[in-house]
């Protein structure tokens, strides 16, 4: 199988890029620019694309898990790991959200950069639209995450998630409320598509 690859750089990580995979942009980098990861933390990194955050994470982490529904995701993720000599301590698999992971396995950061855009799926939607399709009000990937999240967290863990504007930022807000965690924004970027992109900070 042909397939054209891109290059991206981040810091002094390099990044080999799938063209059946979603490029490092504005939201992945406000994003990284936000991670903080405390030493012998367990990350989960949710939707790791091509393993951006759950590399970058890796200066600190005592393990890191990637999950993907997209195989060409967690290959890419795969080989980035080895390009940037951290594939020791990290692990990528393929499946829906936290469908590969046992019970009660829980982490101390659990990272989402949600597909968030609303999207009419009137069609088979291709591995790499999955990455931003969220369903036809942006939040149906979105729900399905927050409704299983709180399974895998660990004990004064946190929550990093980010979203856009057009997938009502609030509704998000209000459930970890709801659920009796502090949430907060701790980072925003206005984009040219009328949105605001937003990270989201939630802990017991």
């Amino acid at each position: 199988m042909n397939s054209q690859n891109k290059t991206v750089f981040f810091r002094n990580y390099k990044f080999i890029i799938n063209e059946h995979v979603y490029e490092p942009a504005e939201d992945s980098f406000l994003f990284a620019e936000k991670l903080d990861v405390n030493l012998g933390e367990r990350v989960l990194d949710m939707g790791t694309g091509c393993g951006i955050l759950g590399i970058l994470s890796s200066t600190n982490a005592k393990q890191i898990i990637g999950i993907d529904i997209n195989p060409y995701a967690v290959h890419c993720a795969k080989r980035n790991a080895e390009l940037n000599n951290i594939s020791s301590s990290i692990s990528f698999i393929q499946g829906d959200l936290f469908g590969p992971l046992k019970e009660q396995e829980l982490f101390d950061v659990i990272l989402f950069n949600t597909p968030y855009l609303p999207q009419n799926e009137s069609h088979s939607l291709a591995w790499i639209e999955r990455a931003w399709a969220g369903g036809s009000d942006g939040r149906l990937v979105i729900e399905a995450f927050l409704s299983q999240v709180l399974d895998h967290l660990a004990f004064r863990g946190r929550i990093l998630l980010l979203q856009s504007t057009l997938s009502e930022v609030t509704k998000t807000l209000s459930y970890f409320k709801d659920h009796n965690l502090t949430a907060k924004i701790i980072a925003e970027f206005p984009t040219a598509f009328f949105e605001t992109l937003v990270l989201i900070e939630a802990m017991f």
